[in-house]
């Protein structure tokens, strides 16, 4: 048997036997050094009075700091314009707590600041005891700044978007719904001509019909892109008409409800949602098959929420995500440049409830309340 091949491997496994030997052999608070120098995030170990112990590579290249000059400093000497409200979760994690946040607001001396992400979590000694903390950071600055680009992108495109919508509302409302009107007008005065032929008289009768009927249609899309009542009379009331309208044209019954409502709700909280409720309703309307819709609109502390669920076909919920249709992309849009959120619950053969919160602040609004000089309304 020829065993060459396997003489050869023999002295790679002893220096692999000897090295897992030598990691064994070393204590657990050594092993956690060792995995903290090495792992490529930005980590940092320290005692339970906030001294280093260790750090990893990407936190000294996050901080242009020098590992040999960090271990056994104080991690508040080295930033002394740490928060308070992070010294109080540095004390908080030395007792036993895991605390984490996806995005956090540093403002640093010198008019600098970053984004972080943390985690804070105790480590523990071979005898069960917190020995210190554990703080994993990573440095989302450019991403936040990528991301409040795009938000900002999308404000301005959404506001050229109601821009566009109030010219052409006008224009269908001003000049083409006048002229359709006039022409309704003189075809009923043909119509009235003596001597008028029978059939003549009766497709006079239908095209003035047709005239009229297109004449209403362009009233309702002139509302539906720009709704006066919305900046008039408020949200509520804008709502419910349009309900009431919608429900007319496509013969079904819309349930509108409101509930505990503020008594002014800021333009842009207003707009949000009256457009979250045309798209829900014009979906309904169009795919659902449903004849029957609840609409709920309520304030509560905090925030204001509307709910509008149909008994129609429903849909695959993970397949809309994933097609992506520009109606529900507007929706998440306009609901994230107002810091709310937004939910699609439906299921085949079960209906649709499409939800919208959107937070509210009560000082805020009497301040745009004033700045308006708008009258309170009651609901």
């Amino acid at each position: 048997m020829d065993v060459n091949q396997r003489k050869r491997k023999q002295p790679a496994l002893l220096e692999v036997n000897r090295t897992l030997e030598a990691q064994l052999l070393q204590s657990p608070d050594d092993l956690l050094k060792t995995f903290v120098k090495s792992v490529p995030v930005g980590v940092a170990m320290l005692d339970r009075h906030m001294r280093y112990l260790q750090v990893s590579d990407r936190w000294c290249a996050d901080y242009a700091i020098d590992s040999s000059q960090v271990l056994g400093r104080s991690h508040y000497e080295l930033f002394p314009d740490i928060p308070q409200r992070w010294k109080e979760l540095h004390r908080r994690g030395s007792k036993g707590e895991t605390l984490r946040a996806e995005e956090d607001h540093w403002e640093r001396k010198g008019g600098t600041s970053k984004w972080i992400r943390w985690e804070i979590r105790p480590w523990m000694t071979p005898s069960g005891l917190v020995g210190g903390i554990l703080i994993f950071a990573e440095d989302i600055t450019h991403r936040k700044r990528l991301e409040e680009a795009i938000s900002d992108m999308s404000q301005r495109l959404i506001e050229s978007q109601e821009q566009e919508r109030t010219r052409i509302a006008r224009e269908l409302h001003d000049d083409i719904g006048q002229r359709f009107a006039l022409l309704s007008i003189e075809l009923e005065q043909v119509q009235n001509f003596p001597g008028l032929h029978i059939e003549v008289c009766s497709r006079v009768r239908e095209l003035r019909k047709q005239a009229l009927e297109m004449a209403t249609d362009i009233q309702y899309l002139s509302h539906d892109l720009h709704s006066s009542t919305l900046e008039y009379v408020g949200l509520a009331v804008a709502m419910k008409s349009f309900c009431r309208e919608l429900g007319e044209r496509h013969k079904m019954k819309i349930d509108f409800q409101s509930h505990d409502l503020p008594s002014f709700v800021p333009p842009e909280i207003s707009l949000c949602l009256f457009r979250i409720l045309q798209e829900a309703l014009h979906n309904s309307a169009t795919h659902s098959g449903a004849r029957h819709v609840e609409v709920r609109l309520r304030g509560t502390p905090g925030q204001i929420e509307l709910a509008v669920r149909d008994y129609g076909l429903g849909f695959d919920n993970g397949a809309a995500k994933e097609g992506r249709g520009l109606g529900l992309i507007s929706m998440q849009e306009r609901v994230k440049l107002v810091k709310g959120k937004l939910s699609i619950e439906s299921q085949p053969s079960s209906g649709t409830t499409i939800r919208a919160r959107v937070p509210y602040r009560a000082a805020r609004a009497r301040a745009l309340e004033a700045a308006f000089h708008l009258p309170r309304l009651e609901h």
